[in-house]
C-alpha cells in the first residue's frame, strides 16, 4: 500500500500508510518501536502527519523501551554494581562476585559492543534474580503476616509486562525487575498481589482492602505506571 515516512520531534520516524477501506485515522506501534499511521486512501499524507503530531504524547508513552548502554559503575538492583574490565583472551566473560557484576572483555571489543552489552545484561539479570529470590519472599511473608493474608506459593520470574500476578489458587509470581524499584513501590506490588488472594478483580472491595493496608495505594499506583520492567542504564 502507498506510504511515506516523516520525522516527528521527540518521536522519530513515523510511517504514514494509505489504506483502501479505512474510514478514519489510526496509530499503531509495533513491538520493534515502528510507529505506523493508517489513513483513508482519499486523505492527504499531511493529514496523517498532523495526526501524528497531535498524538505525539501518546506515542511517547507507548513506545517500547529503547536499548541503553550499560556502563561500568552503575548500580543494578539493590546491592550490585557493574564493573567492566579488559583482559587478554577471546570473547566476553562474566562473574558475580559479592556485590560486583564483573564484565571482562578482550581489548578488541569496546564496552558498547553488542556482545559485551548482551553479556552485561544477562549477568545483571542473574544478579537481580538472586536478590529477588533472597529478598522478595521474605518481604511478602512479612506483609502477609502484618495484614492477615495467606497464600500458597511464591515464585520469582522474569516477566515482560507485569510486576506480578496472583491466581485463584493463591499462587503468587513476582517479577525480578522489582529489584530496580524503590522499596515503597515494591511493597505496593506485593500488597497488590496479596489483596488478590482475597479479591481477584479490581472492584470496590479490592480497593477497600488495599487502602486499608496502604492508604497511599492510589498515589503509588500513579508512580508505578511511570515505571517499566526493564534493565535501565543509570
Amino acid at each position: 500500500m502507498p506510504a511515506k515516512q516523516f520525522q516527528v520531534a521527540a518521536v522519530g520516524t513515523v510511517h504514514v500508510y494509505k489504506r483502501k477501506g479505512a474510514r478514519s485515522l489510526r496509530i499503531s506501534i509495533a513491538s520493534d518501536g515502528k510507529v505506523r499511521v493508517t489513513i483513508p486512501s482519499w486523505a492527504s499524507y499531511e493529514e496523517g502527519l498532523r495526526f501524528a503530531h497531535q498524538k505525539a504524547g501518546w506515542i511517547q508513552t507507548n513506545l517500547p523501551p529503547q536499548a541503553q548502554i550499560l556502563q561500568s559503575g552503575q548500580h543494578v538492583g539493590k546491592a550490585h554494581r557493574l564493573v567492566f574490565s579488559v583482559l587478554p583472551g577471546d570473547g566476553v566473560r562474566t562473574r558475580i562476585a559479592g556485590s560486583e557484576i564483573r564484565i571482562i572483555r578482550p581489548p578488541s571489543m569496546v564496552a558498547s559492543h553488542p556482545d559485551v552489552q548482551k553479556a552485561a545484561e544477562s549477568a545483571s539479570i542473574r544478579a537481580m534474580r538472586l536478590e529477588a529470590q533472597k529478598l522478595l519472599p521474605v518481604r511478602l511473608r512479612q506483609l502477609a503476616l502484618a495484614h492477615g493474608f495467606t497464600y500458597n506459593s511464591v515464585q520469582v520470574k522474569q516477566l515482560k509486562g507485569r510486576w506480578g500476578s496472583c491466581d485463584s489458587k493463591k499462587h503468587i509470581v513476582l517479577n525480578l525487575f522489582l529489584m530496580q524499584l524503590p522499596w515503597h513501590l515494591i511493597d505496593y506490588v506485593l500488597l497488590h498481589e496479596l489483596v488478590h488472594t482475597e479479591q481477584l478483580n479490581h472492584g470496590d472491595k479490592f480497593w477497600e482492602r488495599f487502602l486499608e493496608c496502604e492508604p497511599r495505594a492510589k498515589l503509588y499506583r500513579a508512580q508505578i505506571r511511570k515505571q517499566k520492567p526493564v534493565l535501565k542504564a543509570v
